[in-house]
């Protein structure tokens, strides 16, 4: 792979220059087109931002793969040099949209997809947009194996509540539900934080979490 010179990119934001050549440097990063689908992938996680959360699940897993899937490459970068600089093996970094991703893995492949704090896309007409609307709800049925889990993690309630009913309505079986995860009980897996989360939880909010098989 030819390596570019951050001073190549056509982008006014310097910041911006250096996140995409690092994105395209990085051995652990993909785009859609050069990606391979795959079958050898245990976990996903769609709309993945820096992926730090996932690059826990993977340094804590070293005999699964894994993927973090997300459009915007600047944020990708974050969590590929975060993996190089822990030599973690096990993770990749694909920018690809949500609905590609029956295009990314072989059906019925993936254990887990993980949505975190996905865009709740409030206003009424943007529905279709959501990563828990149905027609992504197929997709990731499709993907996951049949004893495999869709986990989300959300801190806007009426978000998540419209999702629990998107899962119920599409026969998605709910295994493990609880409105405040870090008070509960569930595994401490779970309650890795994301950027996004620390913050969050830090103004008083609480994350709400849910585990589906279909």
């Amino acid at each position: 792979m030819e390596l570019l010179d951050p001073k190549e990119f056509i982008i006014t934001r310097k910041r911006k220059k250096y996140k995409f050549a690092l994105f395209h440097n990085s051995p652990l990063c993909f785009e859609f087109a050069e990606w391979k689908k795959a079958s050898d992938v245990d976990v996903v996680e769609v709309g993945a931002g820096n992926a730090h959360f996932l690059v826990e699940l993977a340094a804590r897993h070293p005999g699964q793969q894994f993927v973090a899937v997300d459009v915007k490459a600047d944020r990708l970068q974050s969590g590929a040099r975060q993996a190089a600089e822990r030599h973690l093996k096990n993770i990749r970094f694909v920018r690809a949209r949500a609905d590609q991703i029956g295009e990314l893995f072989s059906a019925h492949s993936l254990s887990a997809l993980w949505l975190t704090f996905s865009d709740p896309f409030p206003r009424t007409r943007s529905a279709g947009r959501r990563m828990t609307h149905p027609t992504f709800l197929t997709l990731y049925a499709e993907v996951l194996k049949s004893d495999g889990s869709l986990l989300i993690k959300h801190d806007n309630p009426r978000f998540f509540a419209w999702s629990l009913e998107q899962l119920v309505a599409e026969h998605w079986r709910i295994m493990e539900l609880t409105f405040d995860l870090h008070e509960s009980t569930l595994s401490e897996e779970y309650k890795i934080l994301t950027a996004y989360e620390q913050r969050w939880l830090s103004e008083g909010l609480t994350t709400q979490f849910v585990r589906a098989m279909r």
